[in-house]
């Protein structure tokens, strides 16, 4: 099956609030009665060309865009952590601070279990259009700090775990987490002019069809 790709569409989303009892459910539902059939639709999809192939090494990042010797790892864990962050004897590297994972909730204190998550993944990206831009786009993207959607910091076991998928192939557990993330997704897709293909589309607005107006994850 081809999947052709749309703009994604950028969906408000002002305010956070847990999924309803009900509301909970009912998304459980919706997946467990869909599963079987997505996870074949999802077997037999056929990718969306992409100009030349993915590789990690097109999207130059953990810059030290301003030369305060802080590369874009150090910036998240700052911008991210809860409490002030301690640094090394040269202020260029974090080695403590308070960090929530957006994805499960978890606490962390040691910013080297962490992980700095693009939300939408480099090689999703790169499937969603990112394989046309320039150079210096891929850069801007790989290093976004003008967002506190695009990069995330977040427990590296949750990271490994959503791997390069979309929210069709990953969310993060518990549940309640499902509409912040899904939101955030949409809404750096739309930001960034990625798209969509219809599977993904159908489904994104499936989850947050379940949800109250939510704050993204990283707001």
């Amino acid at each position: 099956m081809s999947r052709t790709r749309t703009r994604t569409r950028s969906r408000a989303a002002p305010r956070l609030r847990p999924l309803r009892w009900m509301r909970g459910v009912r998304l459980l539902l919706v997946l467990a009665a869909l599963g079987g059939g997505l996870w074949g639709l999802r077997q037999a999809e056929v990718f969306y060309p992409v100009a030349q192939p993915y590789d990690r090494a097109l999207y130059d990042h953990w810059i030290d865009a301003d030369g305060d010797c802080r590369d874009t790892r150090q910036e998240v864990l700052i911008r991210d952590s809860l409490s002030p962050v301690r640094l090394n004897d040269r202020g260029c590297r974090v080695i403590a601070g308070r960090w929530i994972d957006p994805y499960s909730g978890a606490v962390f204190t040691d910013p080297s279990r962490l992980d700095i998550d693009h939300l939408v993944p480099l090689a999703e990206a790169h499937r969603s259009g990112a394989d046309t831009w320039t150079e210096g786009r891929r850069r801007a993207y790989a290093n976004d700090l003008s967002s506190p959607l695009t990069l995330v910091a977040t427990g590296a076991s949750a990271n490994r775990s959503k791997a390069d998928g979309d929210p069709l192939s990953w969310l993060p557990w518990p549940p309640d987490r499902w509409c912040a993330y899904t939101a955030a997704f949409v809404a750096v897709k739309a930001r960034w002019g990625l798209s969509q293909d219809r599977l993904e589309a159908w489904w994104t607005d499936a989850v947050l069809w379940t949800c109250d107006r939510v704050r993204p994850v990283g707001r």
